[in-house]
């Protein structure tokens, strides 16, 4: 089996859950994904090579591209779909696409061209029409102000998308003897998409007469970590109070470039220490207090139970992560469905939307005055008893079932 994505690490920790699931079935799993170093180290702890495809994903991000080089990079990434996925995808019987739109419609078009089953994953809902809520903007194509009404919202997501990656992936189609696609977000949700989401964290609610669609809720895709916490860090959490974590994960964080200081004090002020997560945005401390433990790559399973609140970027793997320990958060959403997944953590009184990506030291403060109150824990607490932790074994049995 092969499971294509082209994004983030929230992006491919999923697959790495997958895969593993996937290998414990006897299936042979490969993985197209990024080149970054991140990602292969990850994967191959669960025991699966990375097929490198694009460019770095974290080079991408961090080089801030402006919007109107998306239809190039849309390009870029087509192709690359198209040459790489094509060779890692021959004698495999099913593949799974995911990722960013552009990457997907690839991924899906090699499947058809070698006439292999395929399923198209999403990692959140936003980009399956529904009339309950709007679809995703991409920078630099903002919605009309006067447009409300979410149907008519979704007819111009769809021209949009057309008209950013139709040409590109019609070209690579016809270079492969496939026929055009006319609608590419019809085409790579397809009839039966997957959603690996919490049904908690991520409620779908069908809408009949509006989509011809089935949507397939597994659960979300989580990897079981077993990695131990370093011993240095076991000390500072056992020389005091839980701490408040503070990363952003994959986020640059290029609106708010003080925001380590910022956080840190913050934390500070309700008298908490705080463990700080370097991620993309390269967080440090500048001070040398002893009440502040900065980290790299750790096992989020194992330090987020031992969290007062955890402070985060809303990526959709460390919502669910955060919200399976139980832990009350503060949500800085910087883009895509981040904002939706902060809205969810505010509705379900289990943290708070910051409401903004440039945090200052007194809007964190306010926001961590409501996730550290003794009622917020308490939902948070009762809410991680809800989430199911078997999506990645339904998902893997569901593939498995499909081979015969």
């Amino acid at each position: 089996m092969l499971l294509s994505t082209y994004g983030s690490r929230g992006d491919v920790e999923p697959l790495a859950g997958l895969a593993a699931q996937l290998r414990e079935l006897g299936a042979e799993v490969r993985v197209c994904a990024p080149p970054d170093e991140d990602f292969e180290r990850r994967l191959a702890e669960v025991g699966v090579v990375l097929v490198p495809v694009g460019m770095s994903a974290r080079a991408l991000t961090k080089s801030a591209p402006p919007p109107s080089a998306l239809p190039e990079r849309a390009a870029q990434v087509i192709a690359s779909q198209f040459e790489v996925v094509t060779a890692a995808a021959e004698g495999c019987d099913v593949l799974v696409a995911t990722g960013m739109m552009p990457a997907a419609a690839g991924a899906l078009s090699v499947a058809e061209k070698l006439g292999i089953s395929s399923v198209s994953v999403t990692f959140q809902q936003l980009t399956l029409p529904s009339p309950y809520r709007r679809p995703l903007e991409y920078a630099g194509r903002s919605f009309p102000l006067e447009v409300t009404d979410n149907r008519m919202l979704w007819e111009l997501d769809a021209e949009i998308n057309n008209e950013l990656f139709g040409a590109v992936l019609n070209t690579n189609r016809a270079a492969a003897g496939l026929p055009p696609v006319d609608d590419v977000r019809g085409y790579v949700t397809g009839s039966r998409p997957w959603l690996a989401t919490d049904p908690v964290l991520d409620p779908w609610q069908q809408a009949p007469g509006f989509t011809d669609f089935d949507v397939v809720q597994t659960g979300a895709w989580i990897v079981p970590d077993a990695n131990p916490l370093p011993p240095d860090l076991m000390a500072f959490l056992d020389a005091g109070a839980p701490p408040v974590y503070v990363g952003f994960g994959s986020m640059p964080m290029l609106a708010a470039t003080d925001v380590a200081q910022g956080a840190l004090a913050a934390v500070r002020a309700h008298g908490r220490r705080v463990i700080m997560a370097r991620g993309w945005a390269d967080l440090d401390v500048l001070d040398d207090r002893d009440d502040c433990f900065v980290v790299g790559e750790v096992n989020q399973q194992a330090l987020f139970p031992r969290m007062a609140a955890v402070v985060h970027h809303g990526g959709a793997g460390t919502t669910t992560t955060a919200t399976l320990a139980g832990a009350p958060q503060v949500v800085v959403p910087q883009a895509a469905d981040q904002p939706y997944w902060a809205g969810r953590i505010a509705d379900l009184g289990i943290g708070v939307d910051h409401g903004g990506p440039a945090p200052t030291g007194e809007s964190l403060s306010v926001a961590l005055a409501t996730a550290l109150n003794p009622e917020t824990r308490a939902r948070a607490e009762a809410v991680a008893g809800r989430i199911r932790t078997d999506g990645t074994a339904v998902a893997a049995k569901l593939l498995v079932d499909a081979c015969g």
